[in-house]
């Protein structure tokens, strides 16, 4: 058989993004903080692009949906964290920021032109030391102090209390060894080696690091760090200390075999209890900066005058840019190399791109969240419990998008309502099924009617799991034990034992 060589022309479609189409689709899913950042470096490259200075009131976009709202609000509970397990990190502590006096007020030998230097910036536009100029831009951070550490305030303390060269550089080994929460993870025998000392040292260092502020700091467990916070309140006696052994029955929530243990009755056990929980399970968490980001809302849900929902872009949220098009259209005249035009050419082409992105962005935000409002009226006049089931799909159909974008969009979005700031992901929730045959439930609807079957139980009547699924079968919602187990869980309640001994034990306790 020959083989022979042969030319063919084919043609296809195929659908190619392009750069500026994925930055479209990342803009979709920017947080508000992530937004104003990718905006602010797009102005710092781009000579054509700069912030609307006359930004008060936010663009002319809202949609009403009819509604009667309805007042109320659903109030989370609060963890408890002597029944949950407690997880001790152990990431190394943030290096201490430079806060020097130096480095935040630097010589000028040249005068100023009036004021003193906390009415003028720090620095000029161009990065020289200008102190009083009132037209250069003033900096508040570079005035702000450094943030205070756990070391910071362990080494001033250090100090002030360790007299000795050797005591001081045991206690910075130690210092060192410290995790965030304020545990110490370290071996003795190798600091002892790595030092040239005695174990017996590091201990007696130990002793004297554990008196200082903050109370459980330099623990080695849950344990010894309230036993350290209660040594220093002069309440660690004996009943308390077999408390501390037997952590694991109280999470289990076994207060028969800690009334035992501990050798008191269930009254007193309940008052130990109490002093535990205004204890600090992680002392050195009180100085590190929070990691938590402030919420922006991006969509304001609102009573009308009709009665109607009136749905509004917050303004705060949206980043307003100008493009320069007159300082594009002057520069263009003058004469500019090849490689110039090029790129003043490209420069207005990401400058317009940017600006159109921005506006489609809000507006799909406030369809999305439009679209949202209508299918979840009743949520706004009842509650949770009139929450339906809704996916993505649903919505992507009604407004004529992929679903891929309405997830997009529904990602990190949050919207102010009358019953408080909700993400846009919580109105998405899967169907229960019903037992007469009528639309499913909500699954965030059912969960809030387990917690309120549950908080309704009395000492004598707790409902068990199976309990639970007949009651809700009652209501016309077909749902599994291990379902109702799986919500229970997920909503931090204990099981039907644990609830029972805790309620006795408060029943008795207040008797």
């Amino acid at each position: 058989m020959a083989l022979s060589a042969k030319l063919n022309l084919r043609q296809s479609q195929s659908m190619v993004m392009t750069p500026q189409l994925l930055q479209s689709i990342r803009l979709l899913q920017f947080t508000q903080l992530e937004l104003d950042q990718f905006v602010q470096d797009q102005i710092e490259i781009n000579p054509l692009l700069e912030r609307d200075a006359s930004q008060d009131s936010a663009p002319d976009m809202e949609r009403p949906v009819l509604s009667e709202p309805d007042a109320g609000s659903d109030v989370s509970a609060a963890e408890d964290w002597s029944m949950d397990e407690l997880e001790v990190s152990s990431s190394a502590i943030a290096d201490k920021l430079d806060s020097s006096l130096d480095n935040v007020f630097p010589d000028d030998p040249g005068q100023s032109d009036g004021g003193s230097p906390a009415q003028g910036p720090l620095s000029g536009r161009n990065g020289s030391d200008v102190i009083g100029r009132p037209d250069a831009d003033f900096d508040l951070e570079s005035v702000i102090a450094g943030s205070r550490t756990l070391r910071d305030h362990l080494h001033e303390q250090i100090s002030l209390t360790l007299r000795t060269v050797s005591d001081r550089a045991i206690a910075h080994e130690l210092v060192d060894a410290l995790d965030p929460n304020g545990y110490l993870d370290a071996d003795f025998d190798e600091v002892a080696e790595r030092l040239g000392c005695e174990c017996e040292d590091v201990e007696a260092v130990l002793g004297a690091l554990q008196e200082m502020d903050p109370p459980g700091v330099f623990a080695a467990s849950l344990s010894e760090c309230l036993a350290l916070q209660l040594r220093r309140l002069d309440r660690y006696d004996p009943a308390m200390a077999a408390l501390l052994e037997n952590l694991p029955l109280l999470a289990k929530r076994d207060f028969k075999a800690l009334s035992r243990i501990c050798g008191v009755d269930e009254g007193d056990l309940i008052d130990m209890l109490s002093e535990i929980r205004t204890l600090d399970p992680r002392p050195g968490l009180a100085f590190e900066p929070s990691g938590t980001e402030a919420i922006v809302y991006d969509v304001e849900v609102r009573e009308a005058a009709d009665k109607s929902w009136r749905i509004e872009l917050n303004p705060d949220a949206l980043p307003r840019i100008l493009v320069d098009r007159d300082y594009y259209a002057r520069i263009s005249r003058t004469g500019l190399s090849s490689d110039e035009k090029l790129f003043m050419s490209e420069c207005l082409q990401n400058a317009t791109w940017l600006e159109r992105s921005l506006d489609q962005r809000a507006t799909t935000i406030l369809k999305v969240a439009t679209e949202i409002v209508r299918q979840q009226d009743a949520f706004f006049v009842h509650g949770v419990s009139a929450l339906k089931p809704m996916t993505m799909k649903m919505v992507a159909d009604a407004i004529g998008m992929h679903e891929s974008t309405v997830s997009r969009v529904s990602a990190n979005k949050y919207m102010l309502t009358p019953r408080g700031m909700l993400e846009f992901r919580y109105f998405f929730t899967v169907s229960i099924s019903s037992s007469g045959g009528e639309d499913g439930h909500s699954s965030e609807a059912v969960r809030q009617r387990i917690r309120t079957m549950i908080d309704r139980e009395s000492p004598d009547s707790i409902l068990s799991d199976d309990a639970l699924v007949a009651m809700l079968k009652g209501e016309g919602i077909d749902i599994a034990r291990r379902t109702v187990a799986k919500y229970r869980e997920g909503m931090n309640i204990a099981s039907s034992v644990q609830r029972r001994r805790e309620k006795r034990a408060l029943a008795v306790a207040h008797g």
